[in-house]
C-alpha cells in the first residue's frame, strides 16, 4: 500500500473529511467541488476501499433531530456460536442505529452491543424487551444515554 497521497487523493480526502453533502448526490457534489468527474472520485474510494486506506463511509446522524431523544446502549451476552444470528436479529430493529459485536473480558462478559433510539424511555424499554425475545438472549443490561457528546469527523487534512 502507498503511503503518499497524489495531490487528487489530498483533495479528495479534504472534502471527504468534511461529511457527506444532505443531497440527492452526494458523490457529484463532492466531485464537483474538487474539480473532477464523480468516476474519478469513486474510482479513488474503490481502490483505497481494495487496500484497506478505507473503511467505511457512514453518516453521523443526530438522533435527537429526528425526533429520537432516548437512547440506551445495550450491551448482550451472546453465545460466540449464535453471534451471527442474534446479530442480525438485532440489527433489524429499525430503532436501532449501531450494532456490533467486542471481545469479552473476565469482569465483562457482554458481546454485542446496540444503541436503542426512542421518543421516551418507555419506549426504549419496550423496544429492547421485544429485541431480547426477538433473539433469545436474557443477559442483557441498559446503558442510559445521559448527554450526548459533539460528534465530528476525524480531519487528515488541514488547511484546505
Amino acid at each position: 500500500m502507498e503511503s503518499i497521497l497524489s495531490d487528487l487523493e489530498k483533495r479528495i480526502l479534504a472534502v471527504l473529511q468534511k461529511g457527506l453533502p444532505l443531497t440527492l448526490t452526494p458523490y457529484r457534489d463532492m466531485a464537483g467541488e474538487i474539480g473532477i468527474e464523480p468516476e474519478q472520485l469513486l474510482e479513488v474510494l474503490r481502490r483505497w476501499d481494495a487496500d484497506g486506506r478505507l473503511r467505511r463511509i457512514g453518516a453521523v446522524v443526530s438522533h435527537v433531530k429526528v425526533g429520537l431523544s432516548v437512547g440506551s446502549m445495550v450491551v448482550w451476552e451472546v453465545e460466540p456460536d449464535l453471534v451471527g444470528e442474534v446479530g442480525r436479529t438485532l440489527a433489524s430493529f429499525s430503532q436501532v442505529s449501531h450494532a456490533y459485536q467486542r471481545p469479552t473480558s473476565p469482569s465483562w462478559r457482554f458481546n454485542f452491543y446496540t444503541m436503542v433510539h426512542g421518543a421516551d424511555s418507555d419506549e426504549v424499554d419496550r423496544t429492547v424487551r421485544q429485541m431480547s425475545k426477538a433473539c433469545g438472549v436474557k443477559k442483557y443490561c441498559q446503558l442510559h444515554t445521559k448527554r450526548e457528546l459533539k460528534k465530528v469527523p476525524p480531519t487528515y487534512i488541514m488547511g484546505r
